[in-house]
């Protein structure tokens, strides 16, 4: 499927987007990939990474921003498939800067999904976030919007054959600003800050992550939301797997956060297939067409009142697993 492939990556030098190009080199013959991103440093340090090094032929690095309609769609020529992994994500800084974070996140997409159709992609997958199912903060607001456009623009695609599809995940398992470095930072102060101990969350791998796009490309008709079945965890016991011997501060929820997070709402469960290892939300519009064709791959509607949050998940980590998991991934 991906062989023989142009393949562009926005926010190609960020966690997901390094882990994708090494997989998507490491396991396929792609004719060229495309890394498109604003920061120089990272493109530099990235392309004489030794990981890289050996692939460094079929590497195009290309500066710019998802804001910029034109260069995206340069940048998009001849191009097969697409992963947009570009996004302000920090909730906090999308708080404070929130048209900062509509320009990136919900612009961004609007430019991303153009400069697709203008170069006549193929496939294109887009990464969202469990904090857009019922977003309470900027962010999720901003990511939401964004995957409604992605999954809308197959109704603008014509007569070109493109199909556009989203991906959605909890936390990635050690990244960048998450809980796991930041406990592993205040050890040493036999203190950790615990902002509501009934607090969960999903948990995923970097590896993970990619491989449910890889599945998505694989999979996909065009218009769905893919949402794969993934354990969660409990803040304590992340606590306990990292310092057991620190004392727990309870400090309070920040703002925009919530003590559980959400990947499929009650709403969306009336138009959700279950498959064997992940869930598709339809977009309403074309429930009918899709729908059909993803229960002839043995998939099955939930039942109405069904919904996906790490509170009420059926697979918790314990804190050896957790312990396993940190020691292999952070």
């Amino acid at each position: 499927m991906l062989n023989n492939k142009c393949i562009l990556v926005t926010g190609g030098t960020g966690s997901f987007g390094k882990k994708f190009i090494l997989t998507l080199l490491r396991k396929y013959e792609p004719k060229k990939v495309i890394i498109y991103s604003r920061d120089e440093l990272k493109q530099f340090e990235m392309a004489h990474h030794h990981d890289f090094k050996p692939f460094e032929k079929k590497l195009r690095f290309f500066i710019g921003d998802v804001r910029e309609q034109q260069r995206l769609t340069y940048a998009m020529e001849q191009v097969d498939y697409v992963v947009h992994a570009a996004a302000l994500k920090q909730v906090p800084a999308c708080e404070y800067n929130p048209f900062e974070a509509v320009k990136t996140n919900i612009i961004g997409a609007k430019n991303v999904i153009d400069a697709c159709l203008h170069n006549k992609v193929t496939k294109v997958v887009a990464l969202s976030t469990d904090k857009a199912a019922a977003p309470i903060n900027l962010y999720g607001a901003t990511k939401l919007a964004s995957d409604k456009l992605f999954t809308a623009a197959n109704n603008y695609s014509g007569g070109h054959n493109i199909k556009f599809s989203v991906v959605r995940y909890g936390n990635v398992m050690g990244s960048r600003g998450s809980v796991i470095p930041f406990f592993k930072k205040l050890k040493h102060t036999g203190v950790l800050p615990i902002t509501d101990e009934r607090m969960t969350r999903f948990n995923i791998t970097l590896q993970e992550g990619v491989d449910l796009v890889m599945l998505a490309f694989d999979q996909m008709f065009g218009g769905e939301l893919f949402v794969p079945k993934i354990p969660s965890y409990r803040i304590l016991d992340i606590a306990k797997a990292i310092a057991p011997e620190c004392e727990a501060k309870i400090i309070g929820i920040r703002p925009g956060e919530k003590v559980h997070e959400e990947m499929i709402t009650v709403s969306d469960s009336l138009n959700t297939v279950e498959m064997k290892n992940y869930y598709i939300i339809l977009p309403s519009s074309e429930e009918h067409t899709l729908k059909d064709k993803w229960l002839a791959k043995g998939g099955k509607m939930c039942e109405y009142g069904f919904a996906y949050n790490s509170g009420n998940n059926h697979h918790f980590l314990t804190v050896k697993e957790l312990e396993k998991l940190i020691e292999e991934h952070c």
